[in-house]
């Protein structure tokens, strides 16, 4: 078994963020540009995180966001 590193990411960790990746896709097509979006969930991180743990879908968050 590989030795893992201190930096490396859990997998909840790893599921989030490519949530929020798809996310982020969402809200490009919802009519944000790419750095709004991006710009958008890293300053509301705490409630997206909150939406992924609640078992929204990534176009579920969206639409909630883009309301």
């Amino acid at each position: 078994m590989a030795k893992k590193k201190d930096h490396d990411l859990d997998d909840e960790t790893l599921a989030l963020l490519a949530w929020c990746g798809e996310v982020e896709g969402f809200l490009v097509a919802g009519g944000a540009t790419l750095a709004q979006a991006q710009e958008h969930i890293e300053e509301q991180a705490e409630w997206f995180t909150d939406q992924f743990y609640d078992g929204l879908s990534p176009e579920e968050a969206a639409k909630a966001a883009l309301a």
